[in-house]
């Protein structure tokens, strides 16, 4: 199969610097635009050297299904055309990528749920960053991975050797799904209140966003645990539903080690307030930065509890997923994602271009 021509011609386009900040722009909260692409960004993984990788949101499906960035407009099918090739065209192909990250290994991790028509065996992958050659490839039972349900994002222990994932259900119970790489087992765990959504409407541009029902009126969204992450110690597991501003945190070991269900709920603990928001990232010192999707805005929970406002800016608009890149910079997709079909009466209102952008903070991602 020919690959389309604005695949090409964006790959051919030439490899662009991304941006560099002056020193007097190393402030907290200097945001800056690094790409405007034509394909709608999901979520982000950066190098601790820049190099970017997107997934192409599943809401408006692209000519590719994961990106590397090449420059300020261009970008690449990565880790090449084969695996980007048609939606359940084949077993070795990256159907519906959203949860992707960069381990200490410099391997690429891609979740792909396998959401589509037919829904395909959602799949683990890793990917070496060197050449491209995939490392390690897991595929759920349907005990884990249910035709239906929704993997999404993913937080990774490579030293020990799991991955741990957030499902908000879709036909299913939300849940938190635990990969034992080493073992090749995985666990779905959905005993827990904290993992649904709670009763918060989530607004963008002063609109309840949600699917049209029946009836042609809004359903507001309420879609459960989404955002999470993991502590640079690997012991911590946190989580939140996307309408809910609650962060939660339990003891990793327990996920590790197959306590039984009533033991993990029980260690279940507010660690702190959030935002409604999409994503989420934690540094070394425990700092919990969030997509914060009413405000356009990125915001931060310190250790100390305080939540506050990073940056705020109107071309946030919706602001998908972070991911720390080089040092002190937070990288963040926008995507208009309140503006697709799925959440716009079947109207895509997206305006171009898409955006990866990135704010600096005082932060250690290590």
């Amino acid at each position: 199969m020919r690959p389309p021509l604005a695949v090409l011609l964006f790959a051919l386009l030439p490899l662009a610097s991304l941006p560099v900040a002056a020193d007097e722009q190393l402030i907290p909260g200097a945001l800056e635009v690094v790409a405007e692409l034509p394909i709608n960004p999901g979520n982000l993984a950066v190098t601790a050297k820049g190099r970017v990788f997107a997934t192409v949101h599943q809401f408006r499906r692209g000519p590719a299904q994961l990106i590397e960035v090449t420059g300020p407009k261009s970008y690449r099918p990565w880790p090449d055309l084969a695996w980007n090739g048609a939606f359940g065209s084949g077993p070795d192909v990256l159907n519906s990528v959203l949860g992707i990250h960069i381990d200490g290994q410099d391997r690429l991790w891609v979740l792909d749920n396998g959401l589509g028509e037919p829904p395909q065996t959602p799949k683990l992958l890793a990917f070496s960053l060197a050449d491209g050659k995939p490392v390690l490839r897991y595929d759920f039972p349907p005990q884990t991975g249910p035709l239906g349900s929704f993997l999404n994002d993913l937080a990774v222990d490579a030293a020990r050797g799991f991955v741990y994932i957030a499902d908000p259900g879709g036909s299913h119970e939300p849940a938190l799904v635990v990969v034992d790489l080493k073992g090749r087992t995985s666990r779905r765990f959905s005993a827990s209140p904290a993992l649904q959504a709670e009763d918060r409407d989530l607004v963008v541009e002063g609109r309840v966003i949600g699917p049209k029902g029946e009836d042609g009126k809004v359903k507001p969204a309420r879609i459960a645990v989404n955002p999470i992450t993991l502590s640079a110690d690997g012991e911590t597991l946190y989580f939140g539903a996307m309408n809910g501003e609650t962060w939660y945190r339990v003891p990793a070991r327990l996920l590790r080690e197959g306590a039984d269900d009533a033991a993990i709920a029980a260690t279940i603990t507010k660690a702190g307030p959030k935002p409604v928001s999409d994503g989420a990232a934690t540094d070394a010192a425990g700092n919990h930065y969030f997509t914060d999707l009413a405000h356009n805005a990125v915001a931060v929970l310190h250790p100390d509890g305080k939540l506050e406002t990073l940056v705020e800016d109107d071309r946030l608009l919706w602001p998908d997923s972070l991911s720390f890149g080089e040092p002190g910079w937070l990288y963040i997709a926008v995507n208009q994602l309140h503006r697709a079909p799925a959440l716009n009466g079947g109207v895509d209102g997206g305006l171009l271009p898409y955006r990866i952008m990135r704010v600096y903070t005082p932060a250690d991602p290590d």
